[in-house]
C-alpha cells in the first residue's frame, strides 16, 4: 500500500499532503510510514518511506528536503538541496525553487503547510508550543515575504496535531502563552485535575496566523493521540511509559 496523503481544501492539489503513518515499510513500533532519520528505525526503511512520500506529490525522492527540528524560530531559505539527516537546525524551510519539496515530521507538534501558488513560493513549519509562542510562524510568512510572496497570497493549513481534549497542559506552558498575548486564555479549556488546562494548539496557530494577516487559513482538526492506527504520537507513547517512536511527514513543493 502507497501512502496516500491528507490534503487542505486551500492549498493547490497534488502538491502539498499531510502523511498518516500507513503505506511504509517500516516494522514494529515504527509501523509503518515513519519518516524522521533522527530515531532508532532502519536506515534505508525511513529513506524509502521518505521516498514514497515525495513521489505522492510527484516530487523527486532526491529533492525532498527536512531540517534538524529544535523547537525554535530559524528559518531556512531552501536553494539547493542536502542529504538526508544533513539539514540546518530550525523549525521552518521557505523556498521559491520549483522541484524541491520540503518537510517537516512530526507527532503530536502541529505541522503547518503555506503556499503563495501567485508568487511561487511556499513554506513549511514544525510548530510546536515553544515554537508558536515564541514566533515560528510569523518568521515564516516574514520569510515568504522576502521571497515575493503577498499576506493576501499566501494560503496556510495546520495538519493533523494534538487536540485539545488530549493536550493537557501546565501552568508553565499557560503562562508563557499569556505573558505573550494575555488575550489569549481563550484556548485553554479547564482541566480534569487541578491546575491543569487543556489547550488549543491548532486553534492558537490558526490565531497566529491569521494575526500575521494572511486571509485564508485553515485547520484539519485532526487529533493525533486520538487516532493510533493512523498517526504517531509523543503525548500516547508517554502515558504508555515510553519507547521507540515514529514521526510522520507533511510536504509541500513547488
Amino acid at each position: 500500500m502507497m501512502p496516500t496523503p491528507l490534503t487542505a481544501a486551500g492549498l493547490p492539489a497534488g502538491r502539498h499532503g499531510f502523511f498518516t503513518r500507513e503505506g511504509g515499510v517500516s516494522e514494529g513500533p515504527f509501523a509503518s510510514l515513519n519518516c524522521s532519520l533522527s530515531g532508532a528505525d532502519l536506515r534505508q526503511a525511513v529513506l524509502e518511506n521518505r521516498a514514497r512520500a515525495a513521489r505522492a506529490l510527484g516530487a523527486e525522492p532526491d529533492m525532498l528536503v527536512g531540517l534538524t527540528q529544535v523547537h525554535g524560530i530559524e528559518v531556512a531559505q531552501v536553494t539547493e538541496v542536502w542529504a538526508p539527516g544533513a539539514g540546518p537546525r530550525a523549525d521552518a524551510a521557505v523556498t521559491d525553487r520549483p522541484g524541491i519539496a520540503l518537510g517537516i515530521v512530526t507527532a503530536d507538534c502541529a505541522p503547518v503547510l503555506l503556499v503563495d501558488a501567485k508568487a511561487g513560493v511556499v513554506g513549511a513549519v514544525h510548530a510546536g508550543w515553544r515554537g508558536a509562542v515564541a514566533g515560528v510562524l510569523e518568521a515564516t510568512v516574514t520569510a515568504m515575504l522576502r521571497l515575493g510572496a503577498t499576506r493576501e497570497g499566501i494560503a496556510a493549513a495546520v495538519g493533523p496535531c494534538i487536540g485539545q481534549n488530549s493536550y493537557e497542559v501546565g501552568p508553565d506552558l499557560r503562562d508563557a502563552v499569556l505573558a505573550q498575548n494575555p488575550n489569549d486564555g481563550n484556548f485553554f479549556r479547564t482541566g480534569i485535575r487541578q491546575e491543569r488546562w487543556q489547550f488549543d494548539l491548532a486553534g492558537y496557530c490558526v490565531a497566529r496566523l491569521s494575526a500575521a494577516g494572511l486571509a485564508q487559513v485553515e485547520s484539519l482538526g485532526i487529533d493525533t493521540v486520538a487516532h493510533e492506527a493512523r498517526f504517531f504520537s509523543h503525548r500516547r507513547r508517554t502515558l504508555a511509559g515510553g519507547g521507540p517512536i515514529g514521526h510522520q511527514i507533511a510536504v509541500v513543493t513547488l
